[in-house]
């Protein structure tokens, strides 16, 4: 029978300690390495082009996880406090309201705040702008002059175009406009467009298709977002060729710019990291990027200029909105009355 002395039980003890730290110390550092965590509902080559460069800068390593606003912003209610994600990144605000309503955000910094003017981020500051795109009826010039465009975007319910434009009704971007009529115009008089919209529009799968459909006189006009058409322009043109730009101005609902959100979560292990990238995207380094990136759409930093392609969003005249009142819900539930999902 063997008998430990107090000074061999010491050395054991030691012993072990030492393996069980040499065990550990790869688990640390593989924890280290794995950065943060990036549900990612904006364009994917955007996000891959701020997240190298952000790990670049920092050396903090980004993971995403790509999809879209309306499947990532379910996903992480789902997930609830148990989600691996550290950052939401949206292409629109209402996937954003969705999400901080399930009260999952962590409130930002001042500093953070401090990088977005106050139109470009809701009021209660628990997440902020990152870039935006404006509302655009985009019309085939073959067919249509500009004294023959809607004045407004409620004109595209009137019997008149029936058959006449075509929009992508099941996509987050439509979806989008359409919460900004709800905000502007209540229920009933939203209700009532979507009831003139099932009659008059030919729906398309994605915004892209629509303005092809557009280009190849399939429809007079569709309704999108700015950036299909410089992105096409930029590369072959072949969908665009036909194709121009109609800005609504004057505050009307067919103006709305659409703001695309960053946020913490609030289960986030590692909310330093976290916020320092969302406060890089609103800052200097993400803005730049959207300014000679081929994204084509709008830098919304303070001072921050936007690709020198783009009408200014000054020009715009767009309706004032705080994105926090964008419904998702309410949208899908109206759109579903009227048959349009």
């Amino acid at each position: 029978m063997k008998v430990f002395l107090p000074h061999r039980r010491a050395a054991l003890a030691g012993a072990v300690a030492l393996a069980a730290a040499l065990f550990a110390a790869p688990l640390a550092v593989q924890a280290e390495d794995a950065g943060i965590t990036v549900y990612n509902a904006q364009h994917e080559s955007l996000t891959k082009a701020w997240a190298e460069a952000f790990t670049k800068e920092t050396g903090i390593k980004i993971t995403l996880r790509n999809g879209g606003d309306t499947e990532l912003g379910n996903q992480l209610v789902q997930e609830g406090d148990k989600s691996p994600a550290d950052v939401f990144l949206t292409e629109n605000s209402p996937a954003m309201v969705l999400v901080d309503n399930a009260k999952l955000f962590a409130p930002l910094s001042a500093e953070t705040l401090a990088e977005v003017p106050e139109a470009f981020k809701p009021s209660h500051g628990r997440w902020i702008g990152i870039a935006a795109r404006t509302t655009v009826f985009a019309y085939n010039t073959t067919k249509l002059t500009e004294d023959k465009l809607p004045k407004s975007l409620l004109d595209l319910a009137d019997p008149a175009w029936k058959g006449r434009w075509g929009a992508a009704p099941a996509g987050a971007d439509f979806q989008a406009i359409v919460s900004a009529l709800l905000a502007l115009k209540g229920e009933e008089a939203t209700a009532a467009w979507l009831k003139g919209m099932k009659a008059n529009v030919k729906p398309f799968k994605k915004n892209g298709i629509a303005m092809k459909g557009v280009n190849d006189g399939e429809v007079d006009g569709a309704i999108i977002y700015q950036y299909y058409w410089f992105g096409d322009q930029a590369k072959t043109g072949e969908n665009s060729k036909n194709v121009a730009l109609h800005y609504f101005r004057n505050q009307d609902p067919g103006a709305f710019v659409s703001i695309s959100g960053g946020g913490v979560l609030a289960s986030s292990k590692h909310k330093k990291e976290a916020e320092a990238f969302v406060k890089w995207i609103a800052g200097k380094g993400g803005q730049e990027i959207l300014k000679t990136g081929n994204s084509f759409e709008y830098a919304v930093g303070k001072d921050a200029a936007s690709n020198p392609k783009l009408v200014p969003l000054a020009d715009l005249n767009a309706p004032k909105l705080d994105p926090a009142q964008l419904n998702s819900k309410k949208v899908s539930d109206l759109m579903t009355a009227a048959g349009l999902l």
